[in-house]
């Protein structure tokens, strides 16, 4: 029982001098990491792991701020909102439409919709090379907020807060 009291304030003090030690690793993970619920239906997993700097490739699931626009806050509130989708197209490609269809490189990736749940028209996305530094995002939820509608468009690097991967 001696030896229980004698190793409490060596060990006491080795923890207040190591938890600063500690502390910055794990300020540094939280700044660049977070763990996220979805409530959307247009992605089917409602848990994701986010890395704030993580490459960005076609494929990749992004979380971003959508630009702020009457049709968003319609449908989602006001405030700001955090969307997820799939890159669909990378800097240098190019997006065209054929009547309903969205193409990327002359392939098709998408449908548009002529009006939302709602019966809010919805306007066409951007066309044309997509710039660098921006993507063209999408899902598969036929009825998905996404690049495919000019309250979306492109969706470029100060928008963006980390690329994510689903994990259940």
């Amino acid at each position: 029982m001696k030896w229980r009291s004698r190793l409490r304030r060596p060990l006491l003090l080795s923890g207040i001098v190591l938890l600063p030690l500690a502390w910055a690793p794990l300020d540094a993970f939280g700044k660049n990491h977070a763990f996220l619920i979805n409530a959307s239906p247009s992605l089917p997993n409602w848990a994701f792991w986010l890395e704030r700097d993580a490459p960005i490739a076609r494929g990749s699931l992004i979380f971003f701020e959508p630009p702020p626009s009457a049709l968003v806050e319609r449908h989602f509130g006001p405030g700001p909102q955090m969307f997820g989708k799939r890159v669909l197209g990378v800097p240098g490609d190019i997006v065209s439409h054929e009547d309903d269809a969205v193409l990327i490189n002359g392939k098709r990736v998408a449908t548009r919709l002529a009006v939302t749940r709602l019966g809010v028209p919805l306007a066409a996305g951007p066309e044309g090379v997509i710039p660098q530094g921006c993507f063209y995002t999408g899902t598969s939820h036929p009825r998905g907020l996404d690049s495919r509608y000019a309250a979306i468009g492109f969706v470029c690097r100060g928008q963006i807060l980390g690329s994510g991967r689903a994990i259940l």
